[in-house]
């Protein structure tokens, strides 16, 4: 999903430490991928492609510009590949038809150039076989230690089931290929939507309605982008319960789950004295929700005193939420002698709250994908402020400050009424 440059290495000393808390964390992917990002654009070029309804302009020309403009802003490192259905069979043979999907541009650095030529050629032609479109793109894209994205853009419903697109997206999913299928409907049809949410839902990924050439393009760009900032923290699935005490043990890591409208999810961290926690969650808005939203994390001790909250910050993305928070271990004890005997590890809980809520038709399940980032680090407090001291030093402090206060007042009213009087 739901933010981000984020650390992944995994500290091996507090694997050590926690042996003293109880089972180990769960680890997130350790080792920072060598190889690049990697996308693939899937287009519907099916007969309704036809239709002029997006800005006067038919649908096909609305995509094949906002391609154009996708790839030639295309990031170096990110190799690109665009597969189409529905491109090149005209017959009425639906068989034959729903076979008709062609990768037009492999995988890989891309010639713009070329890429450009290749989807300027397109005209909207014959069935939809969604499904075997997205089977093939997972092939295309292959398997590694990184996530692939696809990004489907659709103006209709399969027409060729089966196989089911819900059900590829699910097997996909199923396989553990870190693949996510983020989806663009360009027809406001509610069978077209219900579809593409599933899709979307089964793998992790986004939805959106575009109505317009810049909708179009901007999506596919900020899709193209995310793939790009995310591909070597692929996170690593993580499911939160409904208290602390079974919740999942994690290290630190970039993690996934998903929640529920207005839902409370829990999690735990162990961290020692001398070590700071750094968490942070983002909450991706994949489907319309009301206006007024906001997402909490907050930091609890395993009994439940609340030890810090992180509020709602922006992103400067419409289409997500997130919050973090900062604690150390020595807000709770002293820290450590060296050479002395360990301390065990304080277990943190960590809860990640929403107060979103579904427009009318919006469908509550699956949960809004949540992605949870945590770090352990050594502890960095905050600057001292000048130390009065304590106990008598500080009472006598306060005691001086209080008689020289009042000699000054006294003087000063003094010389008052004396000016008053002669004048």
């Amino acid at each position: 999903m739901i933010n981000k440059r984020r650390p992944t290495a995994v500290l091996i000393g507090l694997l050590a430490a926690t042996v003293l808390t109880g089972p180990a964390p769960a680890l997130a992917d350790e080792e920072t991928p060598a190889e690049p990002p990697k996308v693939e654009l899937v287009l519907d070029v099916s007969g309704s492609m036809r239709a002029r309804d997006i800005d006067g302009r038919s649908r096909i020309s609305v995509a094949q510009q906002a391609f154009n403009e996708v790839v030639d802003a295309l990031p170096e490192e990110t190799q690109l590949g665009i597969r189409v259905l529905g491109a090149t069979y005209r017959g009425k043979d639906k068989k034959q038809g729903c076979l008709d999907t062609q990768q037009i541009v492999p995988v890989g650095p891309v010639d713009r150039v070329q890429a450009k030529a290749a989807v300027a050629t397109l005209r909207p032609t014959g069935f939809t076989p969604v499904g075997l479109a997205l089977r093939s793109a997972a092939q295309d894209l292959g398997t590694g230690a990184t996530a692939r994205r696809i990004v489907l853009i659709t103006d209709g419903e399969d027409t060729c089931a089966p196989p089911d697109p819900c059900e590829v997206a699910r097997e996909l999913a199923a396989q553990g290929t870190k693949l996510v299928v983020d989806t663009l409907g360009l027809a406001p049809d509610e069978k077209v939507r219900r579809q593409l949410l599933c899709i979307a839902g089964a793998t992790g990924g986004t939805y959106t309605a575009a109505q317009s050439a810049d909708e179009l393009t901007g999506r596919i760009k900020q899709l193209v982008d995310r793939a790009n900032e995310t591909y070597t923290a692929a996170p690593t699935v993580v499911g939160g319960t409904a208290e602390c005490a079974n919740a999942p043990l994690l290290a630190p890591g970039v993690y996934s789950d998903r929640e529920a409208f207005s839902e409370h999810r829990w999690y735990r961290v162990p961290v020692r004295p001398g070590q700071e926690l750094r968490a942070s969650v983002s909450v991706a808005l994949d489907r319309p929700v009301n206006p007024d939203h906001g997402v909490l994390l907050r930091a609890t001790a395993a009994d439940g005193r609340e030890l810090v909250r992180g509020v709602d910050a922006g992103s400067g993305r419409t289409d997500l939420v997130s919050a973090g928070l900062r604690w150390s271990a020595t807000e709770e004890g002293a820290t450590p002698t060296p050479g002395a005997t360990p301390v065990p590890a304080t277990t943190v809980c960590l809860v990640v709250s929403n107060s979103f809520a579904p427009r009318p038709g919006t469908r509550a399940t699956p949960g809004m994908p949540v992605e949870l980032t945590v770090d352990v680090v050594a502890s960095s407090p905050a600057p001292a402020a000048p130390d009065l001291g304590r106990g008598w030093v500080l009472l006598a402090l306060l005691t001086l400050a209080g008689l020289l206060t009042g000699l000054v007042a006294g003087l000063l009213t003094r010389w008052w009424v004396a000016t008053w009087r002669e004048n």
